[in-house]
């Protein structure tokens, strides 16, 4: 090499392999996961099922805590109140709450069984009457005429007192079945006697596991306490209100049976959303005895009132801000507690869902508050924060 002459550089030669498709080929190599997350997988898997199937073994105990629970906080606030004011054991404080309210559903049964036979015996015998009231109006004799409404009418109404005597049920059924209704509700009395007298002890109990938490898991409880308690007390509340304007109305009008009646709708109107159109309903069909078609008409006209009353006057002053529930989410829980339990689940599905989103409100609150912290802690990013 001589001196003038300029260095060269070696430059790689760069080379490719076509393949003879004229494409590139990827290869891809495949290893077997490690027997740790198989182990890992299989068992989770294993245990999720097991869960499961005990999950699904024990359903019925589950339910009656469920039930024991719910009673529970709708009498937490109520022995708590007697308790204050009257120095006297709380465990006596409780059982004079339920000899009461044993008392009540007695009353209640007392009052309300045999009127509504009455009524039923009484409707099926003046069947033919209404029919005939009914036949004056000629829109309404053009259409029967062509239909046989009033024929299909009598002779249903005819078969009312054999239906009422059918639903009652054969005595071995109605024997057997009060058997394991008193089984189970001795289970329910004896469960929520031991909430409502203990039932603080085991909640600091629980809230004493999660540590630096507890203060968080304890509001959420008392959240779901007040909750449930709110609701429970001004559906009862509520519920009476509509049994004395019931009575009244019923008994201005002169129909027979007018308390008997105000506690039917009273207890229809426990039941959230069709409740009170059911309990109208039925005090409807026991007007018509009574001046037909103008007692009807009246009571017609209060309950539409009333209930319009009711939804936007009673309710907002009795449930306050205990109960926010989304009106759909309302909708669904009603309707997936129906499937589950029938009518004990339309009443549980809305403090139910009220717990659920007290629960997921404050999940989501403490992750947007772990979101938006810096990555080094403290607000300044030098520190983490104590909470």
């Amino acid at each position: 090499m001589s001196a003038h002459q300029p260095p060269t550089t070696t430059t790689p030669r760069r080379t490719s392999r076509i393949p003879e498709d004229g494409a590139d080929q990827l290869r891809v190599r495949l290893a077997p996961p490690p027997l740790a997350d198989v182990l890992r997988i299989v068992g989770v898997l294993v245990a999720t099922g097991l869960g499961l199937y005990l999950f699904w073994r024990v359903r019925g105990v589950i339910r009656l805590l469920a039930i024991s629970l719910f009673f529970a906080f709708a009498l937490f606030p109520v022995v708590d109140a007697i308790s204050v004011r009257v120095r006297v054991p709380r465990t006596l404080v409780i059982l004079t709450v339920y000899v009461l309210l044993a008392l009540l559903v007695t009353l209640i049964g007392y009052v309300v069984v045999p009127s509504v036979v009455s009524e039923v015996h009484q409707l099926s015998h003046d069947a033919p009457h209404y029919a005939a009231v009914l036949r004056h109006n000629s829109t309404f004799r053009h259409y029967d005429d062509r239909y046989h409404i009033t024929a299909k009418l009598l002779r249903d109404t005819h078969r009312l007192p054999e239906l009422l005597a059918k639903a009652a049920g054969p005595l071995k059924d109605v024997t057997v079945g009060a058997a394991s209704f008193i089984s189970q509700l001795i289970t329910v009395l004896a469960v929520t006697f031991l909430l409502i007298l203990h039932g603080r002890k085991y909640v600091e109990m629980g809230i004493s596991l999660t540590g630096e938490r507890r203060e968080r898991y304890r509001q959420v409880v008392v959240d779901i306490k007040d909750a449930v308690a709110g609701y429970t007390l001004g559906n009862i509340i509520i519920s009476v209100l509509a049994t004395l304007a019931t009575w009244i109305v019923l008994s201005v009008l002169g129909v027979p049976y007018s308390l008997a009646l105000g506690f039917v709708v009273g207890f229809f109107d426990l039941i959230p959303l069709v409740g009170a159109t059911l309990g109208a309903i039925v005090v409807g069909i026991a007007t018509l005895p009574v001046s037909f078609p103008t007692a009807t008409i009246v009571w017609v006209a209060f309950i539409i009132v009333w209930q319009r009353f009711e939804d936007y006057v009673v309710q907002p002053l009795v449930y306050g801000r205990s109960v926010k529930v989304n009106p759909l989410v309302t909708i669904v829980s009603l309707l997936v507690g129906a499937a589950l339990f029938g009518i004990l689940g339309v009443l549980l599905a809305i403090p139910t869902a009220a717990a659920i989103q007290i629960i997921l409100r404050d999940w989501w609150a403490s992750r947007a508050v772990t979101t938006d912290r810096p990555e080094g802690g403290g607000e300044d990013g030098n520190a983490p924060a104590v909470t």
